[in-house]
């Protein structure tokens, strides 16, 4: 189903990106002692990328994200399902939240990898919905899709070597 999508509005694209960015913000904020503490001494895998990498992939996969979400809510007026959109939109980014806090915070890698997995399953949930009512927004989920795969088959390895 494609619906018409209203005026460019500067103030809900900014709103919309700064939603995921502030998730990302405070996943930053749960890792940031760990991260010096805890990660550098257990075993990682050989492809393990470097730790500078990880804030500017995710900083510009939340701002994609974002951008989808405001495709979404730009159509908001004529989506009838739109708070169980929302509502699917929400359940992914607490999912991405709680894999740093279960991993970074916690320490539980076993726990943190099957949390990545409903983390996986809700974002191609949510791309397809996204997809469904715009084919860019829906496609946006793409890159973010393809790093958490990534994600997970590190937090695997990182599991499997600890």
């Amino acid at each position: 189903m494609t619906v018409a999508r209203k005026p460019f509005n500067f103030v809900a694209l900014l709103i919309n990106i700064l939603i995921p960015l502030g998730f990302g913000v405070a996943g930053g904020l749960i890792t940031q002692i760990s991260i010096k503490k805890w990660y550098p001494f257990i075993e990682k895998p050989s492809f393990n990328p470097p730790n500078w990498l990880f804030p500017p992939v995710w900083s510009s996969l939340f701002i994609i994200i974002g951008i989808s979400s405001y495709l979404i809510w730009s159509k908001r007026a004529q989506i009838a399902h739109f708070p169980r959109t929302i509502a699917i939109y929400f359940i992914q980014l607490i999912l991405n939240l709680c894999w740093s806090y279960l991993f970074f915070y916690h320490h539980l890698i076993g726990a943190s990898l099957i949390e990545i997995i409903a983390l996986l399953a809700a974002i191609i949930v949510n791309g397809i919905v996204f997809y469904r009512i715009d084919k860019t927004a829906g496609l946006l989920f793409i890159p973010y899709f393809l790093w958490v795969s990534f994600a997970t088959i590190l937090t695997y390895n990182i599991y499997l070597l600890n």
